[in-house]
């Protein structure tokens, strides 16, 4: 079942995308060489806590995972794409560091996800990253009141194709609201003008990811840390995106960084 929202309910989640938003942003930043996993699971655990939120992975036991899983969030490097479970592990320059996080706060959910390089950038992995930052906006501009799902799958599936990337359409985006996942499911591949209409109300997850070389995945140990099939890198790009009558508003923006060019302003 699917349930549109109020414009107040809507605003009770950007509350919660606006802080999933700027944790995110925080988080990218302590990314670094010699960093562990783990610090930033805590990091993260202690501003949740501050905060007044709840996680929605803690204690999280889909069919997919070994559950419970015991994390507020989800990183995955390197080859590694989705659910990546924390652990002992620090980071090494060059790193590609996927972060993936879903809060609530007072009963409403947003979800929210990016990429980012530890230290020395390869140029093929920030080409990977931008591919899905480009596709996540153009779903985002696609999902306009009055198109159809198939419109938002079609325009991640095109750009992944346009950068030579393949398409794996067993995980993707999906509905949120007072849960995390919600009806309906949102693939990352799709014919434009096909699916169900998208109504103002609506609340969406859009998560385009991709591998550099192959369209298959493998499963580790864990139960939860899912891989590239091939051992290429991956990178990760989420929203969560109300449908209004105006358009599509994204609930999860993170902050800009300031312009290091820009000088400040002096006085007189």
């Amino acid at each position: 079942m699917i349930e549109l929202k109020s414009a107040e309910e809507i605003g009770r989640m950007a509350v919660t995308g606006q802080f999933v938003g700027e944790l995110l942003a925080e988080l990218g930043g302590v990314a670094a060489v010699g960093v562990n996993l783990m610090d930033l699971e805590h990091h993260a655990r202690r501003r949740i806590k501050e905060r007044g939120a709840e996680s929605c992975y803690w204690d999280y036991s889909p069919s997919f995972g070994r559950g419970p899983f015991r994390n507020v969030l989800c990183l995955s490097v390197n080859d590694a794409v989705l659910h990546g479970l924390p652990h002992d592990y620090v980071l090494r320059d060059g790193d590609l560091l996927s972060i993936d996080m879903a809060l609530g706060i007072d009963g409403w959910v947003a979800d929210s996800a990016l990429s980012v390089i530890v230290g020395t950038a390869d140029p093929a992995d920030l080409t990977l990253i931008e591919a899905t930052e480009v596709a996540l906006e153009a779903a985002i501009t696609a999902a306009q009141p009055g198109a159809r799902l198939g419109d938002v799958s079609a325009a991640i599936g095109e750009v992944a194709h346009s950068y030579g990337y393949g398409v794996n359409a067993e995980f993707g985006g999906h509905g949120i609201g007072r849960t995390m996942h919600e009806a309906p499911h949102v693939s990352n591949n799709g014919r434009a003008r096909r699916g169900m209409k998208l109504d103002p109300g609506l609340t969406i997850a859009i998560e385009p990811w991709f591998c550099h070389s192959t369209d298959k995945i493998m499963y580790d140990k864990d139960g939860w840390t899912i891989r590239s099939a091939d051992g290429s890198r991956t990178a990760h790009s989420e929203h969560t995106v109300a449908i209004t009558a105006s358009g599509p508003q994204v609930l999860t923006r993170r902050p800009t960084p300031p312009d290091p060019a820009r000088k400040p302003a002096t006085g007189s």
